[in-house]
């Protein structure tokens, strides 16, 4: 395996991620990341904390120290804690901001270094997917949420409904080339 090939997809793949929360968070006033379907559900705020608290232990020091820090305050981060968007925004920022450089630290000599969740032991390859598939289920529920509040004036962050066969049909009509999926949405995100 390449491993600067790996780290250049995974990357971008958590980029990806990122856009999509960055996106809906875009689209929603100040109240809606407050809102609760019901008591026991969580507000877009309450997970925007979980994943700033869970970014901020795991990938501080990820290559040296355990990805469950003893700082941490899990059962916090479950609470409504965040009460502005300005906060939120600072939170969501700077969890995404320690893991891409983490990322950035590693290359072929520390690819191969055991990193440990709460004293389990992982590759670092296992570590990074772990967070990736971690942060893309929250941020899919980011999504979900705030398409709930929006209803009809949503905008789509991918193909629009109904719009399939248009967006098949230009990208056919297009010379194959091999790119990463993201990099469409990475570029457009950019403009």
């Amino acid at each position: 395996m390449n491993v600067q090939n790996y780290l250049e997809s995974v990357t971008k793949q958590f980029q990806y991620y990122k856009m999509l929360g960055d996106k809906t968070i875009a689209q929603l006033d100040e109240k809606d990341f407050f809102w609760q379907y019901n008591p026991e559900s969580n507000s877009i705020a309450i997970t925007v904390n979980h994943l700033w608290g869970n970014m901020l232990s795991r990938w501080t020091d990820f290559l040296t120290s355990d990805g469950e820090k003893e700082w941490r305050q899990r059962d916090l981060e479950f609470e409504a804690i965040i009460k502005t968007k300005i906060e939120l925004l600072e939170k969501w920022e700077a969890g995404w901001q320690c893991l891409f450089e983490a990322l950035a630290t590693l290359n072929d000599t520390n690819f191969e270094t055991i990193i440990y969740i709460r004293n389990q032991g992982h590759t670092v390859m296992e570590a990074i997917n772990r967070q990736l598939a971690h942060y893309s289920y929250h941020v899919g529920q980011i999504v979900y949420v705030g398409r709930m509040i929006k209803g009809t004036d949503w905008q789509s962050l991918s193909i629009p409904k109904g719009a399939s066969k248009a967006f098949n049909t230009e990208k056919f009509s297009q010379d194959r080339k091999r790119q990463h999926f993201t990099d469409e949405f990475l570029k457009d995100n950019k403009k």
